[in-house]
């Protein structure tokens, strides 16, 4: 699974800068039709939605702190859907998984001969271990590191999967409100399915983040996400080996709720968890969109990411309890991520939407 703040199987001596570039991957590895039982899909009702209004505007950093792919700002225009109050959490993945078998990728071996073929002529089998049934996991270090090193606090965990988020000995058990988290992209598009929904489109997670605020930094406006009271699930002190945990959770996620909804009533759209979008990536998309009014952006019809040519990335938002000012600060509403459909890790989730009428 390509993770985020991670390193590469093929390119694990490469140093990239920190956040926003590709990490760890399970190539090759079709989970899209593994469901195991007959699926049973749940009625297509709303409940624990919000309903979005449709409206116009602009898209994209408003600020000097964006990163390059968060540029220019450009005109976007919506109409109204339903969206998720909340990150899908724990119960509700486990009653997906009870009702159809489902199997997510982190709980499935890599295939070589199938990921060899998404990899470079020429490139080692990776060690048995690496192959295995896995997935990343963060591990806090002793005291400061380099940060363009990230795998000195990502590490593969046999056994890590959404049941069991930091390895084998981990366990939901009275997490059952907490965001479900190892699911990758494909995990995350079968669940929305069988629940009669669908992944939101960036600018529908965008708009929806912004909660009617206008040109502004976070969901909550533009205070710091570290003065005045905790507005969200983030990092308080030193990343990655000191966590003050000021807003109540060390190390990991919160239940969802636990910090003020934005105006249209969502909560967690910053912090907690990354979520995952349905388009796919390319850091020049908004280039190919500031000539005109976008009409309901889908995404490119393709994904490119110059960290790693021909893996496609599907775009994630939101940040998580992993970030702050000093290392990522992803929780900004214009913050774009990225990794490939078959990616997961232990801050990493999502919330689905339906169109209006369905």
């Amino acid at each position: 699974m390509i993770l985020i703040c991670g390193f590469n199987l093929v390119a694990q001596q490469k140093k990239i800068p920190v956040c926003h570039v590709p990490v760890p991957s399970k190539k090759g590895i079709i989970l899209a039709k593994n469901v195991t039982k007959v699926a049973v899909s749940r009625s297509k009702n709303t409940l624990g939605m919000v309903q979005i209004p449709g409206g116009t505007f602009q898209m994209g950093s408003h600020s000097k702190d964006g990163r390059s792919d968060e540029y220019p700002v450009h005109l976007v225009k919506l109409n109204g859907f339903w969206m998720d109050q909340t990150e899908v959490t724990n119960a509700q993945f486990e009653e997906f998984v009870q009702a159809t078998g489902y199997v997510t990728t982190a709980e499935k071996p890599i295939d070589w001969e199938e990921m060899k073929k998404q990899v470079p002529v020429g490139t080692p089998r990776p060690p048995d271990s690496l192959l295995e049934a896995s997935s990343l996991v963060f591990t806090p270090t002793r005291g400061p590191v380099n940060l363009n090193d990230y795998s000195q606090w990502w590490q593969f965990r046999r056994g890590a999967n959404w049941r069991h988020p930091s390895g084998p000995l981990s366990d939901i058990k009275g997490k059952e409100n907490h965001p479900v988290v190892q699911v990758s992209w494909d995990d995350a598009r079968a669940y929305a399915k069988w629940a009669g929904k669908r992944l939101p489109t960036e600018a529908e997670w965008e708009w929806a983040a912004r909660g009617g605020l206008k040109n502004l930094e976070y969901p909550w406006g533009s205070e710091s996400v570290d003065q005045g009271s905790m507005k969200a699930n983030t990092w308080q002190g030193n990343f990655p080996y000191q966590d003050d945990a000021k807003d109540g959770y060390k190390f990991t996620t919160a239940p969802v709720k636990s910090y003020p909804a934005n105006r249209f009533g969502l909560s967690d759209m910053a912090g907690n968890v990354w979520e995952w979008c349905s388009d796919n990536y390319r850091p020049d998309y908004y280039k190919q969109l500031a000539t005109k009014v976008a009409v309901s952006p889908r995404g490119p019809q393709d994904s490119f990411d110059p960290d790693e040519p021909g893996i496609p990335k599907k775009v994630m938002r939101g940040g998580s309890f992993l970030c702050n000012d000093s290392y990522c600060a992803s929780y900004r509403v214009a913050a774009r991520m990225k990794s490939s459909p078959d990616s997961g890790l232990e801050h990493t989730g999502f919330r689905c939407v339906k169109n209006l009428g369905e």
